[in-house]
């Protein structure tokens, strides 16, 4: 019987629609790895890229998201990241970046998430390429030697890692590495996604007292109060104004003040001329969710001065976030209902998919690849 050739998503052309295409596969080089894809997470960043706001490789593998099964182990591969044995059938996550390691980024700054050299699976990775199995939104995968590859831990699903993918790791980066979250403190979180619901939920687990989400649509604002990633909201439905969310957040905070703590996760630019009004004086900004370049928007600087607010910023994750992520998914699984967010598509239906990620109708949306049941 010949073997099945797996099918992976493909762009070809800006604004054009994806399409499934067939390629060989392929052994996984010394190092490396190939796993069977169990679910390809979907994120903005994804609608952004393929509307152009992020400059990609064409045709691109993509899906910078993914779960799955060992299938084949390269030569010398043997344990994860963490030093547990790896064997066919193990259930994986991996970091979707490897930096270079060699750059000025890299051994100066010792800021790897800065590095221009880093290649990142469903970003800039062209299906056309040698192994072209390169992106998470596929039947297999490919990874190269690299790769930080973790084992999922027994008590977690695969849709409670994929529901927060790529989202966690960012929070992991942004609010927890950055931020100086005291109890008692007061956050406001810009943004309803699956970034905003990730940076509330660790804003909670840091010590906040009073986390509000200031977002839409309403269904994402019910469902951060729902499962916790929230203690209020804020709904840009019924307050459709910068003044009028202003007005509303602060009736909910102590004494009618400002945010101690605000994290833009929108990734609208005139949020962040927002989030300056919402901070109090001497209060912290952490510009987050501005991955992709939507262009300049007007602020007024004078009001950070004023304020002497603290601004940071804060790009995607490295391997590193990603394995704080995992190990972190134990104790946010018996806080959230994370699974509950996740609507799930099958592999041929990925432009719908992509179309309600873009309209806002999901939280989060993933894909289930003709898999088999887990080994």
């Amino acid at each position: 019987m010949e073997k099945p050739v797996p099918k992976v998503a493909v762009l070809e052309e800006i604004n054009g629609p994806i399409t499934l295409q067939d390629f060989p596969d392929s052994q996984p080089s010394p190092g490396g790895a190939l796993v069977e894809v169990a679910l390809g997470g979907i994120c903005g960043t994804d609608v952004h890229l393929r509307t152009g706001h992020l400059n990609v490789p064409l045709p691109l593998a993509m899906g910078h998201e993914a779960v799955g099964w060992i299938r084949k182990l390269g030569d010398g591969l043997t344990t994860d990241v963490e030093g547990q044995p790896l064997a066919v059938g193990d259930r994986v996550v991996w970091a979707n970046n490897i930096p270079c390691g060699s750059c000025h980024e890299c051994l100066v700054l010792k800021e790897p998430t800065l590095c221009l050299n880093r290649k990142i699976y469903g970003i800039n990775r062209r299906a056309s390429d040698f192994p072209h199995l390169q992106g998470g939104w596929a039947e297999m995968i490919v990874l190269e030697a690299g790769t930080t590859i973790i084992k999922i831990p027994d008590s977690v699903s695969f849709e409670e890692v994929i529901t927060l993918g790529c989202a966690g790791p960012t929070a992991i980066h942004g609010v927890v590495e950055n931020l100086k979250i005291e109890p008692g403190s007061v956050v406001a979180v810009q943004g309803a996604g699956p970034v905003g619901l990730a940076s509330a939920m660790y804003a909670k687990a840091m010590g906040a007292a009073l986390v509000v989400i200031l977002g839409g649509p309403t269904s994402r604002i019910e469902m951060a109060l729902q499962i916790g990633a929230a203690d209020a909201g804020v709904d840009m439905d019924s307050y459709p104004t910068a003044p009028e969310r202003l007005d509303a957040f602060r009736q909910l905070t102590p004494h009618g003040g400002g945010a101690d703590v605000v994290i833009e996760c929108a990734g609208v630019p005139s949020a962040v001329a927002e989030s300056i009004d919402l901070a109090r004086p001497n209060g912290q900004l952490l510009v987050l969710g501005q991955y992709t370049d939507h262009g300049p928007t007007p602020i007024n600087p004078h009001l950070i001065t004023k304020k002497q607010l603290k601004v940071f910023g804060s790009w995607g994750f490295a391997p590193a976030h990603y394995v704080k992520y995992v190990k972190s998914l134990p104790q946010l699984v018996k806080n959230h209902d994370l699974a509950s967010i996740l609507s799930v598509y099958s592999l041929e239906e990925i432009n719908d998919a992509l179309a309600d990620v873009a309209s806002g109708s999901v939280t989060k949306a993933a894909l289930r690849p003709g898999t088999k049941n887990e080994a």
